[in-house]
């Protein structure tokens, strides 16, 4: 197969074309490249390091570039649902498309996804999406923008493979283009162009983006690390970084989620020798390992320690089956034929022979390992032969969470490890010592520090003014800020809607403030719901007051309090005059003052009350 056919990458899920065919172009001389890139905007080139001229401060001070806007609609001051819009002139893309988790105080909400309203009302300027890699919080609200406008979808072969599986649990397999481009190439946005370059991260296929504009080159690192050693030999491509940076870099948006930690991120690898060592401990016990479904690389060194010491692999947990089906298909997980074993079967092997992989490592009340450790797993009872490896750092704000988690395990008599302990977790993202590096290669104009929370940020902000940036040429956004630049200056010009939008169900931004002040209310006070019957032709009161208390007391043990509670709402009745009978509303707020002012009086407490009148 010759050079022109291997980069003939464009797919519709795996190894379907999607007809249309597209040209590809091999390096060639600057100007031949730009007017061809011209020619045909979405085609997929390669960008070489003498394209542009170096930038001169000269230059800089005296030519105002055609301006781009920069407009982050997630990902900064939290955890997830990332998501920026990069617009000049009359095109605009999306880089990355992912959500949140809920908060605590988002009651029975599932998801947390970006508000799409400025995509919608400028749809007709969206040229696609590029995605840096397949997280959750990169590409778990791609579906939900699918729905609403249907644009080309780019990636690498195993981001694209997990955005399958989603459109696929959506209704949306088949309907939507996917463009799989490797590192290396580039693809065009209009009057730009997004050029992929490997990164390391806790999956595989993961890359940093530069953006080439009119105004000059944008950098965007995705989530990072720099790892010398991965477990799947592909280094970060520093050449290329440092490369753009001599040429001549306008603003990098870097990771910021480890600014806080000093020195560098370790190696995956050191997580396999920790397996190698936990393998060995565990002999003559069923070994239970909890680790994030998307860290494929780490499922890889249990596959390959399991092998070692003879066990089979059982996998639980519908996100890790998933992955890990998508993975080996597409030939980022190697597994030896008959070692991963169907769940139904398990019972066939002696269970020191066993290697259980599962969800839950932070937590999550209805994952896998949850289940277990509160035996409730229709399949896995833990024992004091269960040796279990918690394989994964709480999220903050998961800690109590994964505590509760460990010590019901423990309670069962099984042995517990987790990262304190030993070397079982390493991160995906990179320490200050790595940001400085990135720094210091792409040496940028502006600075723009993404993807954490606020604490982040900050830190990541310092560093940048450590390492000689100005302070005025560092933007500490916010989500929805149009941050505008003319290879010059770079500002915040402008707010667009932003925000979160909340996912229930079924249900897409059908639940707001009100609804989850209600929700709140509930559940730290409870319900009391009073029933009165009005017969409509006489406009008297014949049935009622009744009181139905709902998470606020215990009827049975509180009769006393009840039978007062109905004697205030008689007496408020009697009070009313026939008008204020015939005037529903105003009844019904009289009935819920009297009784909340006494139930506060007696109680202190706050319960939402609801009258109800039924008409007879």
């Amino acid at each position: 197969m010759n050079e022109k056919d291997n980069s003939k990458k464009n797919y519709n899920g795996f190894g379907r074309s999607l007809g249309g065919k597209k040209r590809y172009y091999k390096r060639r001389n600057p100007s031949a490249a730009a007017k061809q890139a011209q020619a045909a905007p979405d085609t997929s080139i390669e960008i070489s390091a003498s394209a542009k001229p170096a930038r001169s401060n000269k230059q800089t001070k005296e030519v105002r570039r055609t301006p781009i806007k920069i407009i982050p609609l997630g990902g900064l001051n939290e955890i997830g649902k990332n998501m920026t819009v990069f617009e000049c002139c009359n095109d605009m893309f999306i880089l990355d498309c992912g959500l949140a988790f809920p908060d605590a105080d988002m009651p029975g909400v599932d998801i947390v996804i970006p508000d799409f309203t400025y995509i919608e009302r400028n749809q007709d300027k969206l040229r696609g999406v590029v995605l840096t890699h397949g997280h959750e919080d990169h590409i778990g609200g791609l579906a939900y923008l699918l729905k609403k406008v249907n644009v080309p979808i780019y990636g690498t072969k195993l981001t694209l493979g997990l955005v399958e599986g989603k459109l696929r649990e959506h209704g949306l397999s088949g309907k939507v283009n996917l463009n799989i481009i490797e590192p290396k190439k580039t693809v065009k946005m209009g009057c730009m162009a997004v050029e992929f370059i490997k990164v390391n991260h806790s999956i595989p296929d993961a890359v940093g983006m530069a953006i080439h504009t009119p105004a000059g080159i944008v950098v965007h690192t995705g989530d990072f690390k720099v790892d010398y050693s991965p477990i799947d030999g592909e280094i970060i491509d520093l050449a290329r970084f440092g490369e753009l940076g001599s040429r001549g870099v306008l603003a990098l948006m870097a990771d910021s989620t480890n600014a806080e930690r000093p020195g560098y991120t370790h190696t995956e690898r050191t997580v396999g020798e920790s397996f190698d060592k936990l393998f060995k401990q565990a002999e003559g016990k069923r070994i239970i390992i909890a680790t994030f479904s998307s860290n494929i690389h780490r499922v890889q060194q249990i596959i390959n320690c399991a092998e070692r010491y003879g066990r089979k692999i059982a996998v639980f947990g519908r996100s890790m089956i998933n992955v890990i089906n998508t993975a080996i298909e597409l030939g980022y997980l190697n597994a030896p034929k008959g070692i991963i074993i169907d769940i139904e079967t398990m019972n066939r092997y002696e269970s020191e022979k066993i290697v259980l992989i599962t969800t839950g490592s932070q937590g999550e009340p209805m994952s896998a390992l949850t289940r277990m450790a509160m035996n409730d797993h229709k399949k896995v009872n833990i024992t004091p032969m269960d040796f279990i490896i918690i394989s994964a750092t709480p999220i903050p704000g998961n800690e109590k969470y994964v505590t509760r988690v460990v010590n019901e395990l423990m309670k069962s008599g099984a042995e517990v490890v987790y990262e304190a302990m030993y070397e079982v977790h390493v991160s995906g993202h990179a320490c200050q010592e790595e940001l400085k590096l990135m720094l210091a290669l792409t040496k940028p104009k502006f600075f723009i520090p993404v993807h954490g929370e606020y604490k982040h940020l900050k830190k990541h902000a310092d560093l940048a003014l450590q390492m000689g940036i100005p302070k005025d040429n560092v933007i500490m956004a916010e989500i929805g800020n149009v941050i505008e630049t003319d290879g010059n200056k770079m500002s915040v010009v402008s707010q667009v809607p932003s925000g979160r939008v909340l996912v229930d169900g079924l249900g897409v931004g059908d639940v707001g403030s009100i609804v989850l002040r209600d929700r709140k209310h509930l559940a730290q006070d409870g319900l009391i719901i009073i029933v009165i019957g009005i017969e409509k032709a006489s406009n008297t009161v014949v049935a009622g007051p009744d009181i139905i208390s709902r998470g606020f007391v215990y009827v049975r043990e509180s009769e006393e309090l009840i039978i007062e509670a109905k004697q205030i709402l008689t007496n408020t009745l009697h009070n009313c005059s026939s008008a204020e009978l015939k005037e529903w509303n105003t009844l019904k707020g009289k009935l819920r003052d009297a009784l909340s002012d006494y139930i506060y009086q007696k109680t202190k407490r706050s319960p939402m009350i609801l009258p109800i009148i039924m008409e007879t």
